[in-house]
């Protein structure tokens, strides 16, 4: 399980010249690298518990942490962690352009792929000249290409892929891009209470427009026990993704007990690709505002056992970090960002 976490100040404080102080400046907690990816480890935490990062156009500070666990499996105690993540500082050496992403692998080959997109998506967004002019369209395209280049490489993605759930801060604005059924989800201050507002929606059999689109390629939606002959087949409702955890509707060619996955977009996954699974992202645009408070990305891993407001309430504690780290950053306003990978929380 990975997780990072963020939060934002909405303004500098003046400096003895009047000048917003550079990364040099923010202290121990700042890395000296843009780039951290992470992934396969059995249980880590990354080095630094707390990362910065400034974002000058909008005189605030992005902090940031992640957590990486692998998950629960009692009978399969040596089981590889396929998830990873990666976070890009200073995309196109922009100081403002900050990208974080989860990738949660499936499949005999889910690590490969996981690691490959992970690495290859933000090359491929980074190299965009026109990312900056339409994020949305650079995000499609990169989700594409990486889909394409796996396909293309020396990895066996016939049964195999990864989800991707990433976001882009430029400046004040979020850009959420989704492929699977990992989530993103906002933590809002409402009155006295802080509520949690997905930015992501779950691409599954689940939702009546994927299932409808699946079908149309000729999919067959069936959960386990309706393929095994345990329960009726033609009952095409399974009630919501809380409720039906256990054994949710899956995608099946129409004559055979394959593929069995459980969402209806990812990278890879060839196979699947040929009854509607596709991966092109959804991407939700969000403005920044004092009331928003973190963000949270994490795997499905996470989200098939706690909701969205469960996470939200589970991390709060953890971004009320104000007086111990507004001497590290020069700033005492912040917006936190979280990640977590795993499949168990």
């Amino acid at each position: 399980m990975g997780c990072i976490h963020g939060k934002c100040c909405s303004r500098y404080p003046s400096s003895s010249d009047g000048d917003i102080p550079d990364s040099q400046e923010v202290g121990p907690c700042c890395s000296s690298s843009n780039l951290h990816v992470h992934g396969n480890h059995g249980d880590a935490l990354t080095e630094n518990s707390l990362e910065l990062a400034l974002v000058p156009s909008h005189k605030f500070c992005l902090g940031y942490s992640v957590l990486t666990k692998r998950g629960y499996y009692p009978d399969f105690p040596d089981k590889e962690n396929q998830d990873s993540f990666c976070i890009k500082t200073q995309v196109q050496d922009n100081p403002n352009l900050h990208f974080f992403g989860v990738f949660d692998g499936h499949g005999q080959f889910g690590t490969r792929c996981s690691n490959f997109v992970r690495d290859r998506l933000i090359e491929i967004l980074s190299s965009d000249p026109a990312l900056l002019d339409d994020p949305v369209k650079a995000y499609t395209s990169a989700f594409l290409a990486t889909n394409s280049q796996l396909h293309d490489s020396e990895i066996d993605d016939s049964m195999s892929g990864t989800t991707a759930i990433t976001v882009l801060v430029s400046g004040n604005t979020l850009f959420v891009a989704n492929v699977g059924d990992s989530r993103a989800v906002m933590a809002v201050e409402n009155g006295n209470r802080v509520v949690a507002e997905d930015l992501s929606h779950d691409q599954t059999p689940f939702r009546r427009d994927e299932y409808e689109r699946v079908k149309l390629c000729g999919a067959r939606v069936l959960s386990v026990d309706q393929v095994e002959g345990l329960k009726n087949p033609d009952i095409q409702t399974w009630g919501d993704e809380e409720s039906e955890c256990g054994d949710p509707p899956r995608l099946w060619v129409q004559n055979g007990m394959y593929p069995g996955t459980a969402f209806t977009r990812s990278v890879g996954d060839s196979t699947a690709e040929k009854i509607g699974v596709i991966s092109v992202p959804e991407v939700l645009k969000i403005q920044l505002t004092p009331n928003h408070l973190f963000f949270v990305i994490a795997s499905d891993g996470v989200f098939e056992f706690l909701s969205s407001q469960d996470v939200v309430n589970m991390v709060r504690p953890m971004s009320i970090r104000e007086k111990e780290l507004s001497s590290a950053c020069f700033t005492d306003l912040w917006f936190q960002c979280f990640i977590f990978t795993s499949k168990w929380w």
